[in-house]
């Protein structure tokens, strides 16, 4: 049987591409739980897959509680159905943020273009 794969924080950093700062801000939080050799932080397999779906939560727009949540329900003697449901229902009010953001910038866009019509016809631009 091979042995674990251990990775340095370094190692993270550049497969991720982000600082090492980050990844120990993920380890302050109790996200990541890698092993010491001396000044030497070792992640294994588990916490190099913990990392990418913060990442992947992070891009989402996930804060870290809502990634931590759905992280801490994974369990790989089940079917994920619970995890799984949950990801949806974040994913679901994901959107309906992102409509509303959308939906106020449309708006904003507007105001703008109503704006810039009202100085340019008092510029006596058309």
């Amino acid at each position: 049987m091979a042995s674990p794969r251990q990775y340095t924080i370094s190692d993270l950093a550049r497969e991720f591409d982000i600082t090492t700062r980050t990844i120990r801000y993920y380890e302050e939080s109790g996200m990541l739980s890698p092993t010491r050799d001396g000044q030497t932080r070792l992640y294994n397999d588990a916490d190099r897959v913990k990392l990418k779906l913060i990442l992947r939560g992070k891009r989402l727009g996930f804060s870290l509680s809502e990634s931590r949540e759905l992280i801490e329900m994974y369990d790989p003697d089940s079917d994920n159905r619970h995890q799984i449901n949950a990801l949806l229902s974040k994913i679901q009010k994901r959107r309906e943020q992102l409509e509303a953001q959308l939906h106020d910038i449309r708006l904003m866009q507007e105001e703008l273009d109503e704006a810039e019509t009202k100085c340019r016809e008092a510029l006596g631009e058309t």
